[in-house]
């Protein structure tokens, strides 16, 4: 999809592709500006652009690159901001630390064009498309989990980089459980009574409860005595 600064890759994944496949596509674009830079390097070394087409371009070049890895969602820096939180944060919570992380970013760079630029008008189009992006983005960040946990379910994804057992109470709904699945991971599923272990579930038993049983607010416990 096409913007004013640039394009947006739209893909079907829902955050359950590997995050060093989704690294790389995220700081492709980014990257473009580099040979882009270096092809005006030698054109204008070669003599066929002038020094005034050369620093026209250079200014601009840089200006967007700058722009577009400002951490601010849905520019790249934005997503390269919503992987890093995903390696150490469930998606629930790496999403909402993006979204915060990005309107305290978004709330500097307007009071920034306030002091530095307040009558570019092209900025304020800017800025108007990217609080646009944000709210939107928060408005249906419970409809994103909800497309992360379908594909995580019905997807095709056996790979995993790490284990990571998650350890819960038999009270926890499995809603809540679920909120705690990490990308990149795969979750054995700890039940614990009183501090002790009682049983332990797959992570798909949990997902298959959810969706196709519609047990939407059953608790583990209660899965578990079905099991």
């Amino acid at each position: 999809m096409l913007l004013p600064f640039g394009g947006v890759a739209e893909v079907e994944e829902h955050g359950n592709r590997p995050l060093k496949e989704e690294l790389i596509v995220v700081i492709s674009g980014p990257l473009q500006h580099i040979w882009l830079q270096a092809t005006a390097f030698c054109l204008w070394k070669f003599g066929l652009v002038s020094v005034a087409d050369y620093e026209l371009f250079t200014f601009y070049n840089l200006s967007i690159l700058l722009f577009n890895l400002l951490p601010i969602w849905p520019l790249d820096g934005g997503k390269l901001l919503f992987i890093l939180f995903s390696c150490f944060r469930s998606f629930q919570k790496a999403h909402r630390l993006m979204l915060i992380f990005s309107i305290a970013f978004l709330s500097v760079y307007i009071i920034a064009v306030l002091f530095l630029a307040p009558t570019q008008l092209n900025l304020w189009i800017i800025i108007s498309f990217l609080i646009f992006c944000i709210v939107t983005e928060y408005r249906q960040r419970m409809y994103a989990i909800i497309r992360f946990l379908l594909e995580r379910y019905y997807g095709k994804q056996t790979d995993f980089h790490q284990l990571k057992p998650l350890i819960v109470n038999e009270v926890d709904s499995i809603y809540d459980v679920l909120l705690q699945f990490q990308r990149g991971c795969k979750h054995p599923i700890i039940i614990e009574k009183d501090g002790k272990k009682v049983s332990q579930l797959d992570e798909n038993e949990l997902l298959h409860a959810y969706f196709i049983e519609k047990r939407t607010t059953s608790t583990v416990g209660e899965l578990v005595y079905t099991y």
